[in-house]
């Protein structure tokens, strides 16, 4: 699981989110931030557009999720 923070940015404008930890017991903030992100479990997967506001939630919980690049075809 490596750092979503200084993952890469995809070429095709897309990342891949999954939720891998629980965000029971986190902060309340946290879990508002996992829902903003489309995620509501462990396993769950949610293709998003790379930008710096989908980046930034994404630092503010990188413990609870993995991130990757995603194709174009993946979006939707």
């Amino acid at each position: 699981m490596g750092s979503p923070v200084d993952a890469p940015l995809s070429t095709t404008g897309w990342i891949r989110v999954t939720q891998v930890r629980s965000s029971i017991g986190t902060k309340p903030k946290h879990r508002g931030t996992l829902r903003a992100l489309g995620l509501r479990g462990i396993g769950r997967t949610n293709v998003l557009p790379d930008r710096p506001e989908i980046r930034g939630m994404i630092a503010r919980v990188p413990h609870l999720v993995d991130v990757t690049s995603a194709g174009e075809d993946e979006k939707g």
